[in-house]
């Protein structure tokens, strides 16, 4: 599934108003239901955050990888269920039926899959653990940054990425300053681990100035990048693949700056273009 957004689009000098499609990113808490002894059991055990769609598949996948059922037989039904929900008019809640609780490991699910290495929302037991505790925005015109100081820092982060050039699957995060400087840079397999690291290493330094600093990311923009993000009180955000629908969302919720698609001579402004400079 997609949505369309306007964005502003940088092309060989030049800006362009125009739309985009983007791929929506929504929250599905998976609930299992199982007996124990006697008694049917329900729990709620994680959120994963993915596009519409199979989602019967994905809980089918999610069960048998995290070996809670170890036979997808034993899994009788898969049914969405309560309102249609968002602007996408979408169930984001499933459980799934065991016919065969003896063969469930109740360990895996006592633990709610509160967090993993590579998805930092994804786990949280309900959907109301998503709830964004901060509730100041971001400076609402600073940073401001040149097309050039944009459309470099990427090349900057790959540059200095030292496992990026071993393995070539490897995912950085980089804190900058308004000018281009590169002030902090840590890698991981995760994108997510990778952001972490970077947020801790520059918190542990006192290295943030929200004002006079942004952060690019390798890979793809979504909601737990973003969020994460904002609780370090940057507001500009750069990403060298897409963002996602619900990233779009929360940057313009709290006045953040998002920019992805950004190569050589071209990059998209998803929200708030006041703190790029347009000529």
């Amino acid at each position: 599934m997609n949505s369309e957004y306007k964005v502003t689009k940088y092309k060989k000098d030049k800006f362009k108003n125009t739309n985009d499609l983007v791929s929506i990113e929504e929250p599905l808490e998976i609930s299992l239901k199982y007996k124990d002894g006697k008694d049917w059991i329900t729990k709620s055990i994680s959120i994963t955050m993915r596009t519409p769609g199979h989602d019967k598949d994905l809980v089918r996948g999610f069960l048998y990888n995290e070996q809670i059922v170890k036979d997808i037989k034993d899994i009788d039904s898969i049914d969405s269920f309560g309102e249609k929900v968002g602007q996408y008019n979408i169930q984001n809640k499933i459980i799934a039926t065991l016919n065969n609780s003896q063969n469930v490991n109740i360990s895996k699910i006592k633990k709610d899959f509160l967090t993993n290495s590579s998805c930092g929302v994804c786990g949280k037991s309900s959907l109301d653990a998503l709830e964004i505790t901060k509730k100041e925005k971001a400076p609402k015109s600073d940073p401001k940054l040149s097309k050039d100081v944009i459309i470099n820092s990427p090349r900057i982060l790959r540059k200095n990425q030292s496992e990026f050039t071993k393995t070539g699957g490897i995912h950085a995060s980089g804190l900058f300053s308004s000018n281009g400087d590169l002030i902090s840079l840590r890698e991981d397999v995760g994108r997510h681990n990778a952001l972490d690291k970077m947020i801790g290493d520059s918190l542990f330094n006192n290295y943030f100035k929200p004002k006079d600093q942004f952060i690019t990311c390798s890979g793809r923009l979504n909601f737990e990048l973003v969020q994460k993000v904002l609780m370090s009180n940057i507001g500009l955000m750069i990403g060298v693949g897409a963002p996602t629908s619900l990233a779009i969302d929360l940057a313009n919720r709290f006045d953040m700056a998002l920019i992805g698609f950004v190569k050589e001579d071209s990059f998209n402004i998803y929200t708030n273009n006041q703190k790029v400079i347009l000529s």
